[in-house]
């Protein structure tokens, strides 16, 4: 499948240190790529690098063919950072309203996108008074107005019980199969087998870029932890 994400050669340093050492990969169009990796390890830096938001030291981000950030792609790019970014003293319908105005989306893109979310029962609710995944799919909802091409969430699933994690990524895939191309963060192993594509970062660098069976074919394991600690004990092993 052709990339929709291109990255060649990225090289970010913050506050003096090395973040992200010259990595190279593509994320396909219309999959659901995992970017996973311990805490650390530059997985923040990188997705903010690919919507326009972090400043790089070499190398590039292209996104639909587009520069990383470039003014064509504000509307073509959704993204969920780890926090909510939604206010919390408007109601759940009041801000899908205010970021669609902010998107140029039109009137009936909020009923859409809050059904999509499983928060109908919820429109008149302040944000306040939601739980933390509740909020979650408020910020999701905020994303995908607009009906972006590419979509990009920063651990999405971090403090959520497993059912809710469950259909969230029942949604994602849902989203991919109409078209979308996501790019999902996470630190817990446990979700790499619900990607159709991986890419492994440790330190900075990517170790593996691939899908969850070709990975384990590679490592002659039966699951994704092993194969990623193989991977990172073989990558340890090289460098001495």
């Amino acid at each position: 499948m052709p990339a929709a994400i291109d990255i060649d050669g990225l090289t970010v340093h913050r506050g003096g240190n090395l973040v992200l050492d010259a990595v190279s990969c593509q994320v396909a169009a219309g999959s659901v790529t995992g970017l996973l990796g311990p805490s650390g390890s530059g997985k923040s830096t990188l997705i903010r690098s690919v919507v326009g938001v972090q400043r790089i030291t070499s190398g590039t981000v292209t996104v639909l063919g587009q520069p990383a950030g470039s003014k064509p792609l504000r509307s073509r790019v959704g993204y969920v950072t780890q926090a909510p970014s939604v206010y919390a003293d408007l109601s759940v319908r009041e801000n899908l309203r205010y970021f669609a105005a902010v998107v140029g989306a039109a009137a009936g893109e909020v009923d859409r996108v809050i059904s999509a979310v499983g928060l109908t029962d919820k429109t008149g609710a302040l944000v306040a008074r939601l739980s933390g995944g509740q909020r979650t799919r408020v910020s999701l909802a905020a994303a995908l107005l607009g009906t972006p091409q590419v979509l990009v969430l920063d651990e999405p699933t971090v403090g959520l019980d497993p059912v809710l994690r469950r259909d969230l990524w029942e949604m994602f895939h849902g989203l991919a199969n109409a078209g979308t191309t996501l790019l999902v963060s996470s630190h817990v192993m446990d979700e790499a087998d619900r990607c159709t594509a991986l890419l492994l970062l440790r330190e900075g660098r990517v170790l593996a870029a691939d899908s969850p069976a070709a990975i384990r074919r590679r490592t002659g394991t039966d699951d994704l932890e092993s194969a990623f600690l193989a991977i990172i004990d073989a990558e340890q092993v090289g460098s001495r």
